[in-house]
């Protein structure tokens, strides 16, 4: 249970379905157009299973921009943690962090420190983007990895999909953005499910439905078990999540926000 809440925590905020890949996209050190999200945003959400409250999570950019590897960078954090009856089960305290390019939105230096029951592990993995590298260090090892052009950390590739115009997408199409987590190349793979009105404790709003896709496992229903309904806005803000597992759902509603680049726009 503890790893499929820390699972979920990171899905809810930064998930996206991955498969191993095999022709990663290339391209040259890109410049994307950002009008989605800058310093001093915070979202934070709420997960319940059924009427239970089982975690909260955090996401949040720093008010500063960093630099890394001679790069201005956004510096964006993800923060997870169970609470009430689960915390008494199995405790999770999960912080994400990913040093995000302003002009390419792109990794330069990601972090992880997972607290799941009796489980830790802490990771720093710093992006060369033009050698096309990551290295990978733990507190026993530290290994250089081999990635594709443009590759990602699972909160940057979040972070990227936010800057994409889903209006140029057909219902059904898929998105596929190259990632590196775990000492592993994946391709982080949504499918766009065109658009609703979702209702909120806010109000409210027009929203985008995505799908990320999932492989084959024993946690979930099918490779559509997870529904984000994102904000249709510059922000592109997820608004709500479900998840089907094989022993029940659990479900992710935004709590509270603030510094974004623009309001949402709410409605009754």
């Amino acid at each position: 249970m503890k790893k499929l809440l820390g699972g979920l925590l990171l899905a809810v905020t930064v998930a996206f379905g991955f498969t191993t890949i095999e022709n990663p996209l290339a391209n040259a050190y890109r410049r994307i157009v950002n009008n989605s999200f800058g310093p001093g945003e915070r979202i934070e959400y709420r997960v319940h299973y059924g009427f239970i409250n089982a975690a909260e999570a955090t996401v949040d950019v720093a008010p500063a921009l960093y630099k890394v590897n001679d790069r201005p960078c956004f510096k964006v954090n993800v923060f997870g943690r169970t609470t009430g009856a689960f915390d008494l089960v199995t405790r999770v305290r999960d912080t994400w962090r990913s040093y995000v390019d302003t002009g390419a939105i792109l990794p330069q230096r990601f972090y992880r420190n997972i607290q799941e029951g009796n489980y830790r592990k802490e990771e720093n993995v710093t992006f060369n983007h033009f050698s096309n590298t990551a290295k990978s260090e733990e507190k026993v090892d530290t290994d250089v990895f081999k990635v594709p052009d443009n590759v990602h950390d699972v909160v940057s590739g979040y972070f990227f999909l936010r800057t994409i115009d889903f209006n140029k997408f057909g219902i059904g199409q898929v998105i596929e953005v190259p990632a590196f987590f775990d000492d592993k190349i994946y391709n982080m793979k949504v499918k766009y499910q065109g658009k609703a009105v979702l209702k909120t404790k806010f109000g409210k709003i027009n929203v985008i439905k995505l799908n990320p896709v999932m492989p084959p496992n024993g946690f979930f229903k099918d490779e559509d078990s997870i529904r984000i309904w994102v904000s249709d806005d510059n922000n592109k803000v997820p608004m709500k999540v479900e998840v089907d597992l094989a022993i029940g759902s659990l479900d992710m509603d935004i709590r509270d926000y603030g510094g974004l680049k623009q309001d949402f726009r709410f409605f009754k």
